[in-house]
């Protein structure tokens, strides 16, 4: 692959987009969540403030950076530019890893690859989807190109990788979470490497894993900067709804806290005790909600009540909070899924009242009218993650024998993901099929590579030992 001339690449690179695209084609419009018109309406308002110094008093509760960044891909129409970014973001990041690790495999492998992970898998749909959601794979296979292959890209390649990773880590709250979780488990793989003497391998090189760790120091510091520039006070994500209050209460300690201490603490939560689910979001959203319907000062005594319940809650009931935890993770962990891109009541009411030039194409779609088969394409995604497991025990010992760094890196950083993902967004939210579908991909995305790295290495069996190592 590395003999491919620049002008091949970049064709292979646009047709795999193009495949990862086909869920936008098919639903007739680029697929949209509630959070998605948040994501759309307050950019300009964001890049108003900062390039023009016009502050306004809300940006939205979704992340500025996001938001500031599709701007020039939309501007309020459709936004069908935002797909096809983040279509070329992920066949261009799959190139990278295909080719590090099997660069024997060729035009052939490659697109073999993508366009299996685009029919068979949920990657096309989230690259489709106007929301930051695949940029959690995306910044763990950056992650791993940065940590593990980093003698296999070009200078330009390096610097364009370390911005994708800075930007997806500034996207979502969650992101930030995970590469701080990948940082500490490469500082771990290098220390570990280090003790056994190994110098041949990129996980012991902590020069590969401080560089990651730089990228996520000026993440945090683009978002105390930024936040604090919009909102006077510096913090990782502005104004943010208390979902983390949700949870406890959701959980059921946070409730019985609230029962037992609300005639003692005062707090806004308690003047809805009564009234409080067992759903988070029905804790948050819709009109029955104690939190969204609220004025704006009612709005930050929630805000500044939510640490406080968080923190009674888990020195009062301790092992019941870690039961619930666990009981999340697991849920999430196995709860993967396409419903996340179900029809929503509350789009058109969002979108006539934020961007009503889209309202009408939007309801055109088969999204508005219900009609995307999720299930039965939900269905495939199971039985394609059983068949990769399957594909990946099988293949491990043919692996493990090649002791090859970047195919134990790749493995470790997805396998951390997968498992990472589900631990952040079951514990720290709710179990959602959305959440966990969005990373899935990656386990297929491994199995493949690990698939063409094996018949690479078998058809080179006639050729001498010195040519096909590597």
């Amino acid at each position: 692959m590395g003999s491919v001339s620049a002008a091949i690449r970049a064709a292979l690179v646009v047709l795999g987009a193009v495949s990862l695209s086909w869920p936008a084609i098919y639903n007739g419009f680029p697929l949209l969540y509630p959070d998605s018109v948040s994501y759309l309406a307050s950019g300009r308002k964001i890049a108003q403030a900062l390039f023009l110094h016009r502050f306004s008093g809300d940006y939205g509760a979704r992340s500025v950076f996001y938001s500031l960044a599709i701007i020039p891909l939309h501007w309020g129409t459709a936004p069908w530019l935002v797909v096809a970014m983040q279509c070329l973001l992920v066949a261009w990041v799959v190139w990278l890893v295909v080719r590090s690790i099997a660069p024997r495999s060729g035009v052939l492998g490659y697109m073999s690859l993508i366009l299996s992970l685009s029919l068979l898998s949920s990657a096309g749909w989230y690259a489709a989807f106007i929301m930051p959601d695949i940029l959690a794979p995306v910044l763990c296979l950056a992650i791993y190109l940065l940590a593990y292959a980093g003698d296999a890209l070009s200078r330009m390649e390096r610097i364009a990788l370390g911005a994708v990773a800075w930007w997806s880590i500034t996207a979502h709250a969650t992101h930030l979470l995970l590469a701080c979780g990948l940082c500490l488990l490469l500082a771990a793989a290098a220390a570990f490497e280090r003790k056994r003497h190994s110098g041949n391998c990129r996980a012991g090189d902590f020069k590969a894993v401080g560089l990651v760790a730089v990228i996520v120091v000026a993440a945090v510091a683009s978002q105390l900067a930024v936040y604090g520039l919009l909102y006077g006070t510096p913090s990782l994500n502005g104004r943010h709804p208390p979902i983390l209050m949700a949870r406890v209460i959701a959980d059921g300690p946070g409730r019985w806290y609230l029962e037992q201490h609300c005639p003692q603490v005062h707090w806004a939560v308690c003047d809805h005790l009564p009234s409080l689910s067992a759903d988070p979001n029905t804790l948050l959203w819709g009109s029955d909600a104690p939190y969204e319907p609220a004025t704006e000062s009612e709005k930050r005594r929630f805000e500044a009540e939510e640490m406080p319940l968080v923190l009674a809650t888990l020195r009062a009931y301790p092992w019941q909070e870690f039961t619930r935890a666990a009981a999340n993770f697991r849920d999430q962990l196995r709860w993967f899924g396409l419903f996340g891109f179900n029809w929503n009541e509350r789009m058109p009411e969002l979108l006539n009242a934020a961007m009503p030039q889209l309202t009408s194409s939007y309801l055109r779609s088969r999204q508005a009218r219900d009609a995307l088969h999720l299930v039965p394409l939900s269905r495939l995604e199971w039985w394609v993650i059983v068949a990769s497991l399957a594909v990946i025990a099988g293949l491990a010992p043919f692996s493990l024998r090649r002791a090859s760094c970047r195919l134990a890196g790749l493995s470790l950083v997805i396998a951390a993901t997968v498992i990472g993902n589900a631990c952040i967004t079951g514990v720290l939210s709710q179990p959602n099929h959305r959440f966990q579908c969005r990373v899935m991909w990656l386990v297929p995305f491994l199995a493949g590579v690990l698939l063409l790295d094996w018949l690479a290495r078998w058809k080179a069996k006639g050729q001498l030992p010195s040519q096909i190592h590597r």
